[in-house]
Order: structure tokens, then C-alpha cells, then sequence
């Protein structure tokens, strides 16, 4: 009977020293607290743990401790370990409340500060907490309707909004990652990515994003890489297989129309890009290549209205798209709206200022210059690579055509039309006869001045010849005319 008391007495003092240790590391725990040294408030928080793992207080605090550590899991289990220990713990109700808030659980953390309110009505903290839970709530229905709507710039919003609250929550962050994404915002969505895939390595919903805005970026072989890792990681993740299905068949579709137009086939180049922009309408800088690519094969098949149609497409999808801009503009200049070229190869020059781009700009400004002129190869209906006889059998015709005898029996304004017509067939030919004159004409040179009264001085009026025989009167480069 002495024997049991003994040993009774014994395991009291035992666990009474214990609990002074405990104690003393638990002091020790909130110095290093107060210091801000929360790796050391951690380890002597754990010890008082170990010397007395039944005390809700010291899961307390280390789970404060692990809070700040930014540890919000581990510090929710200490914290619901605690109110485990002693359900009337407001503090551990507290904490484990603002755990499942920082980790976007608003609704679970809605039930702990109730709980805390429960046990002490007045508490200002839990009062504040309450409404910040159905602040996150309120922006999460917020997000999922925006999201619904493609309204992007919304759920950015609303997730910026929750993450004042839930700033551990990795959902809010993917969702705000992917959203930045479709607004095409690359770097900012890739950062919050990858931020996220440095605390956890394996989150699907990460790699997803980090595939996603590769993908976008036309870098695709990258992409589907991140698409099967995430899919290695969560295998029913949905949104990861059907991007990398995409991600494929709009490669293969690409390649195969590029294929067609190296071969020459650009009926089937034409078939082969229009079937990949169906794919995937979200892939702007994929769709606005392949807009650009039909554009080419359009003006290969002579379809310069829609090759324009196809470039401005692509312009819109990506505006610094260089290569569309130049493809616009070498068919503005075949349909010969010099304007329309002009201003694209400005947009180029301005924005990439090579030798180049220099010479398509001026050229185009040359030509344009060169339309606001009479056009004299039109005036006499030939082609500008016209040799010099096309030329003088051209101006024969229409300088009959037009002579004011023959059409001295016409009204008066006929009259003062076919003289005007007869005065500008003089005016070309006397400027395409001319080699020297001619190739100035072509340069761009405006021969208004140097042409002076060309063409009508053969003649003063209809039915008035002025050569030395009578009915017939004569022409630049000594040709004669006679009517009968």
C-alpha cells in the first residue's frame, strides 16, 4: 500500500516538472513571438508540445506562429487540434477561423468566428472577421458569373478583392492566373503560376495556366508539355485535356496548310488554314498567324479582297503583327490604293525602322504621288511595259478616235469633250514617245508643266484644219490624219 502511494506521488511530480518545462519553453516560444523570430517561437512552441501535448493553448500558439510563417495548413490543423482540446478555446476558434479564410474555405471560417461570438458576443475581432468571410463569399459568386460571361476583367477584379482576405488561397490564384490569360496578359498569369508552383510543385490547376499562356503564345510544343504534366498530376482535369487536344490539332492543322503552300497547292493551304481557325477561337496570336497565312495564299489565288479582308483580321487579333501589316499593304498596292499601302508601310516603318521597310514606304509613296497624275499609259489604253511601237499604234487609234473633225457634226459639248480627249492623247504621247521624258514620267515626275499646250497645236477648232494641204491635220511626232 506505501509501494502505490510512492509511485502515485511520483508520476505527480513527474508531470508537474513537466508542465514547468513545458511552461518554460512556452515563455521562451513568446519572447521569440515578440521578437518576431518565428522559426525559434516555432521550435520552443513545439517542445512545450512535446512536454505536454494535451494543453490547447501551446497548439495556440504555434499555430500563430505558423500563420505568420505563412504555414496556413499545418497551422490549421494546430489550431483545430486546440479547440479539439478545449472547445471554449475562442482563441483557437479565432485562428482557425482566419486559417480557412487565408485558404478561401469562407464558409468553414464563417462557422468558427460565430462560434467565437457564441462564446464572447462582443468580440469587435470576430465581429469584423464575420464580415470579411462574406465579403470573399460575396466576390466568389461575383467571379463565377463573370466567368460565365467571359467577363475577365471582372473576375480579375473580384479575385484581387477575395485575395485581401484569402491571400494563401491557391484556387483564387489559378483563377485569377487563367483569367489573366484570355485578356492576354502572359507575364502577369505566369507569374502567379509559377509563384504558386513554388510552394507546390504538383498543383495541376498551376501547370495548367503555365500551358495555357505558352499555348497562347504560339509556343506550342512547350505548352502541351505543361498540359501533360498537369494532366499527370490530376488525370480528370478537364480544362488540361481539352488544351492539349487544341494545342495539337491546331498544330497539325498549321503545318499542314504550311506544307501545301511550300508544295504549291493553295487551293488545299486555303482549306487547310480556314479548318484551324475553327479549332480554337481564344488563340489569338495562333488565329492571327493563320488569318495573315490565308491572307498570303488568298493573293496567290488572285482573291486580294479577301487577302485584305484576312490581313485586317489578323491586325485586330495583333496589332504589332508586323508581317500582316506588309501583306495588306503589297495588296493595297496591287489593286493600286496607294493611300490605304501608304499608311500600312508607315505603321512598319514606325515600327520597325530597317533599310527595308524604308524602300517599301517610299515606293509606295512614290506611286501614290505618281496616281494623283494624269496616267498617261491609261489615256492611250496600253500596259506601262508597252514597247515604243505599241505606243505610236496606240496613239494612232485614239487620236482618230478623238480628232475634233471627226466629230464636227456633234453637239458642242461632245465637241469640247473629244477636243479635251484629243489634247491629253497628245499630251502622253508627246511624254511616252520621249525616252528621256518617259522615264522621268515614270520616276514619278509631274510633266503638267513641261507638257504646256502638247497635243493641240495641230489644229484651232473642229473643221479648221491648219496643215499646208487642205483636210488634213496633224498630230504630235509628224502624224497626219485625214477625214473624208
Amino acid at each position: 500500500m506505501l509501494q502505490f502511494f510512492s509511485h502515485a506521488w511520483t508520476c505527480d511530480q513527474k508531470q508537474a516538472t513537466c508542465g514547468q518545462e513545458a511552461e518554460s519553453f512556452k515563455e521562451q516560444g513568446n519572447a521569440y513571438y515578440i521578437k518576431k523570430d518565428y522559426s525559434e517561437a516555432f521550435n520552443y512552441y513545439t517542445k512545450a508540445i512535446d512536454m505536454c501535448p494535451k494543453n490547447a493553448s501551446y497548439y495556440g500558439n504555434r499555430a500563430a506562429t505558423l500563420m505568420m510563417l505563412s504555414r496556413h495548413r499545418e497551422a490549421l490543423e494546430d489550431s483545430q487540434q486546440a479547440v479539439r482540446l478545449d472547445d471554449t478555446f475562442m482563441k483557437g476558434h479565432l485562428r482557425e477561423g482566419k486559417c480557412h479564410l487565408s485558404l478561401g474555405n469562407a464558409m468553414a471560417a464563417s462557422r468558427c468566428f460565430h462560434r467565437v461570438l457564441e462564446l464572447e458576443p462582443d468580440n469587435s475581432q470576430a465581429q469584423q472577421e464575420v464580415k470579411n468571410a462574406d465579403s470573399v463569399l460575396e466576390y466568389e459568386k461575383m467571379a463565377e458569373l463573370g466567368f460565365e460571361k467571359h467577363d475577365f476583367r471582372m473576375v480579375v477584379f473580384c479575385m484581387d478583392r477575395a485575395l485581401e482576405s484569402a491571400s494563401a488561397c491557391h484556387r483564387f490564384k489559378v483563377l485569377k492566373a487563367e483569367c489573366l490569360a484570355m485578356l492576354g496578359r502572359y507575364p502577369e498569369a505566369q507569374s502567379v503560376a509559377s509563384d504558386i508552383l513554388r510552394m507546390d510543385a504538383t498543383n495541376g490547376d498551376a501547370l495548367y495556366v503555365r500551358g495555357l499562356c505558352l499555348y497562347y503564345e504560339d509556343c506550342i510544343d512547350k505548352a502541351v508539355q505543361f498540359f501533360v504534366q498537369a494532366l499527370r498530376m490530376a488525370p480528370d482535369h478537364e480544362k488540361a485535356r481539352l488544351a492539349c487536344r487544341n494545342a495539337k490539332a491546331l498544330k497539325a492543322k498549321k503545318e499542314d496548310g504550311n506544307k501545301a503552300f511550300k508544295d504549291g497547292n493553295y487551293d488545299a493551304a486555303y482549306e487547310l488554314y480556314s479548318e484551324a481557325l475553327t479549332i480554337d477561337p481564344n488563340n489569338i496570336k495562333t488565329n492571327a498567324k493563320l488569318f495573315c497565312n490565308r491572307g498570303t495564299v488568298g493573293s496567290k489565288l488572285k482573291k486580294i479582297d479577301q487577302a485584305i479582308e484576312d490581313c485586317t483580321k489578323a491586325v485586330k487579333l495583333d496589332e504589332t503583327y508586323i508581317k500582316a501589316y506588309l501583306r495588306r499593304a503589297q495588296c493595297y498596292m496591287d489593286k493600286e490604293e496607294y493611300d490605304e499601302a501608304v499608311r500600312d508601310y508607315e505603321k512598319v516603318y514606325q515600327t520597325e525602322k530597317t533599310k527595308e521597310h524604308k524602300h517599301l514606304l517610299k515606293n509606295a509613296q512614290l506611286e501614290l504621288k505618281k496616281s494623283k497624275r494624269k496616267d498617261y499609259y491609261k489615256v492611250l489604253g496600253v500596259d506601262k511595259n508597252a514597247t515604243e511601237d505599241e505606243i505610236k499604234k496606240a496613239y494612232r487609234k485614239r487620236a482618230l478616235m478623238h480628232h475634233p473633225d471627226r466629230h464636227s457634226s456633234a453637239s458642242a459639248e461632245v465637241q469640247k469633250e473629244e477636243e479635251k480627249k484629243f489634247k491629253e492623247v497628245g499630251e502622253a504621247f508627246t511624254v511616252l514617245s520621249d525616252p528621256k521624258k518617259k522615264s522621268r514620267y515614270d520616276s514619278g515626275h509631274d510633266m503638267e508643266d513641261d507638257t504646256g499646250n502638247m497635243g493641240g497645236e495641230g489644229w484651232r477648232s473642229a473643221g479648221e484644219p491648219v496643215s499646208r494641204e487642205d483636210g488634213w491635220a496633224s498630230g504630235p511626232g509628224n502624224f497626219f490624219f485625214q477625214f473624208g
